[in-house]
């Protein structure tokens, strides 16, 4: 299906000649029958895009839909297994010649690469200084030519200013402006309002929109769908690895986007609901009145014994924040937060786990293990006091108590004393649970718990976190995934750091993307 008919839900910003500008002359970009694979994973199949000059397209989709790996594919940081690229109706240059694929694609993406010990002039012209006679850099010729590069594209920064001062904003445009500097005029954004307030990203679609006058191509790449119907002219949707639509943005109902992207326009999920836990039930969570500055505000949130709650939102949502707050790694600005009946301080982890929460942060590596550390080190690193006396650790009580988590979480390995490093991330991540369990949880508060792992060790863990619940613990589950989200028993949506709704089981999957997007699909 290429294009759907209808009209939108609510009539976009004009636009200008929109997605049949430059329609007379070759694609800026093509991508044919692209596959990739990794190992047993399929990461894009058969798929295809078409930009055309002078247009600002939309790539949309869920996570794991593709996205990422088409443009690793279009900036020439990796070959497709199979299918073509193209620049211009030309093939694309060979992986190894850098310089050209600079001059025909450039790629901002949400994660800053501009260095912040260097002036804004030694950025834009990092490793192509000018040189006089004796092979010093001349700073007076280089500070006019980054003068005039960003005047060209009317970015108000002072090029002498070390980049480490600017804003996300600022930093943006100058990335964008090294990018035109090298000769590109075909630029991926990829997530580039994710840090932005609603004034900045009205400027940066202003840029956007003037750039686009002087002969700029952008592909667009955001999980906020107004912005889609605000800046672009077409969208395309990617599910599963697969091409599912291009259509113009005018002409595509918001409702029928989210029913592309994820595969559902109605219907309830086919396996059992959790029932609504009785309103008599202990609450083990009691947070009132929640706020930390522009992060999140005036957040109330009950957990009940036994229930399972979920946080659903997109980056810059605030949920997982919040989870952390929860936790004890940030403090709020204002509000309470109570936990078994106990205020642990606000920002203490130690009083957090105290007063009964376990936690599974949302990124093993950074935050979860200690790679070269033992499975039984890491299992038991929050709960010192039950391995010994006096500060000293019994290793035979390490080891039993290791023994049992392994055997009660499946974790498959030869022993307590394998380096966790040594496990595949499925079995890495049950690690991370098994230490969130170690001192029985009045309250166990995940982030994304099944992200990166294997769909059979996911199953295992969604399903343990379900009998964890059935024991009597209350649960928060801080993601975007829906699977993640399925097991809930509620689950409330958070949208640029307020909840904006909160949906019982049984939710329809385009009903719950639509709430995380922002998108009012009764409007």
């Amino acid at each position: 299906m290429e294009e759907f008919a209808g009209g939108p839900a609510s009539p976009p910003p004009a636009r200008d000649s929109g997605p049949d500008r430059g329609a007379d002359r070759p694609a800026v970009a093509e991508a044919e029958r692209i596959t990739k694979r990794y190992g047993e994973t399929t990461a894009l199949d058969r798929a295809h895009i078409t930009i055309r000059p002078g247009e600002t397209h939309a790539l949309v989709g869920r996570n794991g839909a593709g996205k990422s790996t088409l443009v690793s594919i279009l900036t020439g940081l990796q070959a497709p297994d199979e299918g073509e690229v193209r620049f211009a109706g030309t093939p694309a240059p060979r992986l190894s010649d850098r310089d050209a694929w600079r001059e025909r694609v450039a790629c901002v993406y949400q994660k800053s690469t501009i260095i912040p010990e260097l002036t804004v002039a030694e950025n834009l012209y990092l490793n192509r200084h000018d040189r006089n006679r004796f092979g010093l850099v001349g700073w007076k010729g280089l500070w006019r030519k980054a003068a005039e590069q960003l005047e060209a594209w009317s970015v108000d920064v002072d090029v002498r200013r070390p980049a480490g001062e600017l804003g996300v904003e600022q930093r943006q445009f100058v990335e964008i402006a090294r990018a035109l500097s090298f000769g590109a005029r075909f630029i991926i954004l990829d997530e580039p309002t994710a840090q932005l307030d609603g004034a900045a990203i009205a400027r940066l679609f202003d840029r956007m929109r003037a750039m686009r006058e002087q002969g700029v191509t952008f592909l667009f790449i955001s999980h906020h769908l107004q912005e889609i119907y605000e800046i672009c002219d077409t969208v395309t949707v990617y599910r599963d690895a697969r091409h599912i639509l291009t259509a113009p943005v005018a002409d595509l109902p918001q409702g029928e986007l989210v029913a592309a992207m994820t595969g559902e326009a109605a219907g309830l999920r086919e396996h059992a609901v959790r029932p609504p836990v009785p309103a008599e039930t202990p609450v083990v969570l009691d947070v009132r009145g929640l706020s930390d500055g522009d992060v999140y505000q005036d957040v109330d949130l009950q957990v009940r014994a036994g229930e399972i709650v979920g946080l659903a939102g997109l980056g810059g949502s605030g949920k997982t924040e919040l989870a952390e707050t929860v936790v004890g790694l940030r403090a709020p600005q204002e509000g309470t937060l109570e936990v078994a009946g106990s205020r642990p301080r606000p920002g203490s982890v130690p009083e957090s786990l105290a007063a009964g929460v376990g936690f599974v942060p949302r990124d093993r590596h950074q935050q979860g293990l200690v790679p070269l550390m033992s499975i039984a080190d890491n299992a038991t690193m929050t709960v010192p006091e039950r391995l010994g006396q006096a500060g000293f650790v019994s290793g035979r009580r390490r080891d039993a108590m290791a023994r049992e988590m392994i055997n009660n979480l499946a974790i498959k390995t030869p022993g307590p004393d394998l380096p966790v490093s040594g496990l595949s991330g499925g079995n890495q991540q049950k690690v991370v649970m098994a230490r969130a369990l170690a001192n029985d949880p009045r309250l166990l508060v995940l982030i994304t718990p099944t992200a990166g792992v294997d769909v059979r060790s996911k199953e295992f863990l969604l399903g343990k976190v379900e009998e964890i619940a059935d024991t009597g613990t209350g649960v928060v589950i801080a993601s975007d995934e829906l699977d993640d989200l399925r097991l809930c028993n509620r689950v409330l949506v958070m949208f640029h750091g307020r909840v904006v709704a909160e949906l019982a089981a049984g939710w329809h999957d385009h009903e719950m993307v639509a709430a995380m997007e922002g998108v009012d699909l009764d409007a």
